[in-house]
């Protein structure tokens, strides 16, 4: 595997690591002894191929598929091997939202967000009602969006709502199934911004599958790269357009590829602005 030419996260803690992992339909093996870690407080850009695999590691972390082999830590734990209560533990301290947003069409806003609460806390109904609304302001919804439904509501919104529900519990770690997908260009780079923003005020850490360049350049910390049924390389935004692998020279450098100019000369050339964010470096196939 390409590492990051930029030094190793050292002492960084690893918030989820995925050993040796292996995931087969059938025959087709899609992941093959697959290792990655993610670090805390980190925004990670997952990207690869169309078919590669992205959506199943995601899913197979999740436990939402088995994997044939591979150990995967959340939080330092091997969620195979601790007792029932500990796993409720941490799987209230996982977020997720998903790439058409999986919103329950027969529930408003208000109500989807309030769906793990109800699943793992035992609150009266006027505090979840408070928390809902808090999470629907913290995602930049309007308050009367809580009581809208699925059906009522924009692409975007929709991904606004889904990101509250992911935050309703709130969680140390989140993941995203491109989340920008959809999304016209505004929007998209609102969104960004707003995953920045929640990174950044409540410490999150963030697992971020996606296609969107724009993304990977504006907020993603790291990206690691998945390529023959492994992550093939790691590493900044700079590491990746330096990387002499075919693949991802055709990503990151092709004929749609994002024109990325040198950000260390960028940051040199341009005055400091006051922002609070400081900005650095979807349903798919069944094999995606």
């Amino acid at each position: 595997m390409i590492q990051s030419s930029e030094k190793e996260p050292g002492k960084r803690e690893v918030i989820l690591s995925a050993h040796d992992v292996t995931v087969a339909f059938g025959s087709n093996v899609v992941l093959d002894k697959l290792d990655l870690d993610v670090y805390r407080g980190e925004i990670l850009g997952f990207v690869g191929g169309s078919g590669t695999g992205k959506s199943v590691l995601m899913r197979s972390i999740l436990r939402l598929i088995p994997r044939q082999s591979g150990v995967i830590r959340i939080l330092g734990e091997d969620y195979d091997k601790v007792d029932e209560a500990k796993k409720i533990e941490l799987d209230m301290r996982l977020g997720v939202l998903f790439q058409h947003g999986a919103l329950f069409s027969a529930l408003t806003v208000r109500e989807n967000i309030q769906v793990p609460m109800r699943e793992y806390l035992d609150l009266p109904q006027s505090l979840m009602d408070e928390l809902a609304e808090l999470k629907v302001a913290m995602v930049g919804l309007a308050p009367d969006a809580a009581d809208k439904y699925p059906s009522e509501l924009s692409g975007g919104m929709i991904k606004r709502a889904a990101l509250a529900r992911a935050l309703a519990l709130d969680p140390d770690l989140v993941f995203l199934d491109e989340p920008t997908s959809g999304l016209d260009p505004i929007g998209a780079a609102e969104f960004d911004e707003l995953i920045a923003q929640l990174r950044d005020t409540l410490g999150l850490t963030v697992y971020m599958v996606t296609h969107d360049l724009d993304s990977l350049f504006s907020v993603c910390d790291r990206i690691a790269v998945l390529g023959q049924k492994r992550v093939i390389a790691e590493g900044t935004i700079e590491d990746m357009l330096s990387f002499d692998d075919p693949w991802i020279q055709s990503y990151f450098k092709g004929k749609r590829a994002r024109m990325i100019p040198d950000r260390t000369s960028q940051e040199r050339s341009s005055p400091p602005q006051e922002t609070g964010v400081t900005l650095e470096s979807g349903q798919e196939s069944e094999a995606n």
